[in-house]
């Protein structure tokens, strides 16, 4: 089946008792033994399983392409989970500007239990010489958060299979509508499912999907069922539905992207447009050969530092200014002040998750604000 079939059906199935074309939300934490003391329903307490959350893991699943999911409370507790499954004094490579959420974990939660380094992964030089005998794996974020660099998942994955190492890729920027990192050889791939698969910013999750169901998949597995780490069976249910429109709303949010990154690119206010599907982009070939679509998410920078960049921010009307992204608003946010003084971020940034209203509106938006 094709992806837009796939996010309708995956997680979908008429109620045998009922008939009802569309799943009940089963709240019930608990679940009868039979007389031989056996569970008829394969479910027994819901922190191990559920029936919406083994809907929403299995549309999950397939949407990626792969051999099993994990749904989590969080994109957080996803990476945790990650971090938490390897043994200690295992060493993880991450991208030099990973997510500063999952970055700031594991230096504060993980140090002193795994070793660290966090580098430039897309010079391959560089990449090599950090592997050591304990490297267990390759933390990826293509694209990155905020910066939007793209890393050729392909290039990493043969690295890593000379050195017996994992690849784990952060998809959440892309979703996989517009990119399959499993296919690209990929071990593991995590999403915050409260951004794109929720959709409009009202549901919290994360999920991890894996290409096959190995004995590293296994303890994940185990983590989830004993941390109870767990999104609710009301928020599986709505991320769930949320998912049939996910490959109709990321058309319009790549749409409203191009176009928006085409504009700015072009102001004589902006210093920079950061956004894969520019042929300025510096790994625009790469971002072509590995995704379907250039996604949702852009950053740009505003000449004459962060003050002006600020000043553009307050002026916006129908942007608004909040964190997160991924839904059908358009939000905007200064993201240095987001990260905090230990950010990698450029002072003159501003990260626009662009929404689904009229590409006109949110031109003559940020016009004004320009201007």
């Amino acid at each position: 089946m094709k992806i837009e079939t796939i996010a309708i059906h995956a997680g979908n199935h008429t109620d045998e008792s009922t008939k009802a074309v569309i799943q009940p939300i089963v709240m019930s934490t608990t679940f009868e033994r039979a007389a031989d003391g056996n569970y008829p329903s394969g479910y027994i307490y819901s922190r191990s399983a559920n029936p919406n959350r083994t809907q929403l893991e299995n549309v999950l699943a397939k949407l990626e392409n792969g051999a099993d999911a994990a749904a989590f409370s969080s994109g957080n507790a996803a990476g945790m989970t990650v971090f938490q499954s390897l043994r200690p004094g295992t060493h993880i490579i991450g991208p030099d500007d990973m997510y500063h959420g999952l970055r700031n974990q594991v230096k504060n939660l993980f140090a002193g239990i795994l070793e660290f380094d966090f580098i430039d992964v897309n010079d391959d030089t560089v990449l090599q010489n950090h592997i050591k005998p304990n490297t267990g794996l390759i933390w990826l974020e293509t694209p990155s958060n905020p910066l939007l660099k793209v890393t050729d998942i392909r290039k990493v994955v043969a690295i890593a299979r000379q050195h017996n190492i994992k690849v784990a890729v952060d998809n959440t920027f892309a979703t996989p509508i517009c990119q399959q990192p499993l296919a690209l050889g990929a071990d593991l791939v995590m999403h915050s499912s409260t951004k794109y698969f929720g959709g409009h910013s009202d549901l919290m999750g994360g999920a991890l999907i894996t290409a096959e169901k190995s004995e590293w998949w296994a303890k994940i597995r185990d983590i989830q069922g004993y941390g109870g780490a767990i999104p609710s069976p009301m928020d599986c249910y709505y991320i769930t539905r949320s998912i049939k429109t996910l490959p109709y709303r990321i058309k319009g949010h790549v749409h409203n992207a191009q176009l928006l990154a085409g504009y700015l690119e072009t102001h004589p206010k902006i210093e920079s447009v950061m956004y894969p599907g520019l042929l300025s982009h510096p790994q625009y070939e790469t971002a072509k050969s590995q995704m379907s679509a250039f996604g949702g998410m852009l950053s740009f920078c505003v000449k004459g530092g962060s003050d002006e960049a600020k000043k553009v921010v307050n002026k916006l009307k129908l942007f608004t200014q909040a964190t997160s992204l991924g839904g059908v608003e358009t939000l905007i946010e200064h993201r240095a002040s987001v990260e905090g003084p230990d950010t990698k971020t450029p002072h003159n940034l501003l990260r626009v998750s662009v929404g689904l209203e009229h590409i006109d509106d949110l031109i003559e938006d940020i016009e004004q604000a320009l201007n």
